[in-house]
């Protein structure tokens, strides 16, 4: 169900295909990966009409920039890359998020040498530092605009309050935090402060983590190094609990013919013209099965069946654990 003829949409005033590529699991959080496969995966999205690569220092310690950059190289013209700051982790020590200015420079220009390229699109904080004023962090981002080393500026799991104050200091093309059928937080604050101030909304893990696709009924196949053994949301207990809105997707996508991930994605799809969910893969196929859900229109009674097959207040354990909690909506 893949298309060529991808739409696109708005972020602020960037546009970008209406769906993108995350490239975090290509390097990062799922296990082993393979380099050839991840390349010819982003090349293949980039022929299809991805335009939207979202990478961060974060992914495989530099790594993730790296292979994006070695992907897109000589089709610089047909991306919109979009990378992310702030975790600044020394190994073996707690995570440490950083947004003063001298690290905003620093990390930019270290994305710029491993992307090799002169500017990036779409520079994300990757988590709301809570010892530095945001405009102090998004006052050094703007430099970076003035200085063409990017083009426009995003956040990242950022609330309310501080997204009003980021945007006063320097106009936000993009909030990037977690959308999905199982993940609705930010709907009743965040949302509509975004669309109030003309934010686009990147939601990323659009499928639960691969959850939604009915894929994963169990943690026991899955790599030693997963994140997802970690989650809560993975959990024994809570994973049973929420196996039961996969069986329910299931019959409803059946009906309609699609796949439950393609319904599910569909969902995210159809929050508004300003949403550009990101799923990550690093595989073709299920890239193009992704790209497939452009093609679903749900009716309101169909939007209505999911939401209750999927409610907010039914999905057991939280998406991280406590520590990692804490940077959330920052």
């Amino acid at each position: 169900m893949a298309t060529t003829n991808i739409p696109t949409r708005k972020l602020g005033e960037l546009e970008v295909s209406a769906q993108g590529l995350g490239c975090m699991g290509m390097s990062h959080g799922y296990g082993k990966s393979d380099d050839k496969q991840s390349i010819a995966t982003l090349n293949r999205a980039l022929d299809l009409g991805v335009s939207l690569l979202d990478t961060s220092d974060f992914y495989g310690a530099g790594h993730n920039e790296e292979l994006i950059g070695r992907a897109v190289a000589g089709r610089r013209d047909e991306v919109v890359l979009a990378t992310k700051f702030g975790f600044a982790n020394v190994l073996g020590q707690p995570t440490t998020i950083r947004g003063d200015a001298a690290y905003v420079r620093q990390a930019c220009d270290a994305s710029l040498r491993r992307l090799g390229v002169d500017h990036i699109d779409l520079y994300y904080q990757h988590r709301v530092d809570p010892e530095v004023p945001i405009e102090e962090t998004v006052g050094a981002m703007a430099e970076l605009v003035e200085a063409g080393k990017v083009r426009h500026l995003g956040l990242s799991e950022a609330s309310a309050a501080t997204l009003r104050r980021a945007h006063a200091v320097h106009p936000i093309a993009a909030l990037q935090s977690e959308w999905s059928l199982w993940t609705r937080d930010l709907e009743q604050e965040i949302v509509p402060v975004c669309r109030e101030l003309g934010i686009g909304i990147v939601p990323f893990s659009p499928l639960g983590r691969g959850f939604l696709t009915g894929r994963y009924t169990s943690v026991e196949g899955l790599p030693e190094s997963d994140v997802r053994r970690t989650q809560p949301r993975f959990a024994d207990g809570n994973l049973e609990q929420n196996l039961a809105i996969v069986e329910k997707l299931n019959e409803l996508a059946a009906d309609k013919g699609v796949s439950a991930g393609q319904l599910a994605l569909a969902w995210v799809q159809h929050r508004g013209d300003d949403v550009v969910p990101i799923p990550g893969t690093r595989r073709q196929k299920y890239l193009e099965e992704n790209l497939g859900a452009l093609t679903v229109e749900l009716s309101a009674d169909e939007l209505a069946a999911i939401d209750a097959a999927a409610p907010a207040a039914g999905i057991a354990g939280t998406r991280y654990d406590e520590v990692s909690m804490t940077f959330v909506n920052g």
